[in-house]
């Protein structure tokens, strides 16, 4: 799973925020805001992993349970997809 590009995170004012660039600022007429843990999982999903390499990524930088984890990944991951922002 990757996020699509065209997209932007800048940490403004103390807030994670995602926005379209260039050609998808035409198509995609929003802004993301993000938490800490959704904006390290943007992070992560800049590069093409899979959710268990996520699972071990996130437990080895927050104190959370896999089984957790897991969960709100998926949970994250299909937000994504549900609005097109992955490949």
């Amino acid at each position: 799973m990757k996020i699509k590009s065209g997209f932007a995170k800048r940490n403004i004012a103390g807030s994670n925020i995602v926005v379209p660039v260039g050609k998808k600022a035409t198509e995609f007429n929003a802004m993301i805001t993000l938490n800490d843990t959704g904006s390290f999982l943007w992070d992560i999903f800049q590069k093409d992993i899979t959710v268990d390499e996520a699972v071990e990524l996130i437990t080895a930088e927050y104190d959370v349970a896999p089984n957790r984890a897991r969960a709100d990944i998926e949970k994250f991951v299909k937000l994504l997809q549900d609005n097109d922002l992955t490949e």
